[in-house]
This record gives C-alpha cells, structure tokens and sequence, in this order.
C-alpha cells in the first residue's frame, strides 16, 4: 500500500474495521516502550504514512483511530512497533 525510506503500511491479515491498515518502520523497535526521543522523526514518519493512508481510503473527513498496543493485556501479538490505522465505521467509545 505505502513503501517509503523508512516505512511501510500494508492491509491488517484480520481487520477490525473496513479499514485497517498497519504502519511499519524499516528500523526494528520490539514496542513503544522501546521508543526513545531519537526516534522523533520517525514517529512522525509513521503518523505522516497513517495521515495518507486515512486520505487513500477516504476516512480522512470522517474520522479514524490510530493505535499502539503495548503488551499482552493491550493486544499486542506481533512484537515490531507498529501503528494500527482503523476507520471506516463508527468506532465507538476507545474504553467502553
């Protein structure tokens, strides 16, 4: 869907929304707690990559949800820093 120098998004293999979209830096990070200030620029690549996607899939007017899962009790299954990209419907409330 998106390569640039320093990431890349792809489709979710199980999505949770009709769109779904996973944000990947080249640059491997096991988690956001393994995020530190030199990882600035790239923290703003990956929301710059999620902004475009959000205007690819036409869920930039409407809304969506950008997301971290940090850990087993958030979720978190695949331990390379990624962020979720989620839209396309009515997502509710983030902590019902």
């Amino acid at each position: 869907m998106l390569d640039r120098e320093t990431v890349f998004a792809f489709r979710d293999i199980a999505p949770a929304a009709p769109t779904h979209v996973l944000v990947v830096p080249k640059e491997h990070i096991p988690d956001a707690r393994d995020v530190r200030p030199a990882h600035g620029a790239l923290l703003a690549e990956m929301i710059d990559a999620a902004n475009e996607v959000a205007r690819l899939e036409g869920i930039d007017g409407s809304g969506y949800r950008l997301i971290f899962n940090v850990g087993p009790d958030a979720g978190q299954t695949v331990f390379h820093v990624h962020l979720h990209v989620v839209g396309g419907k009515n997502l509710g409330p983030v902590c019902p």
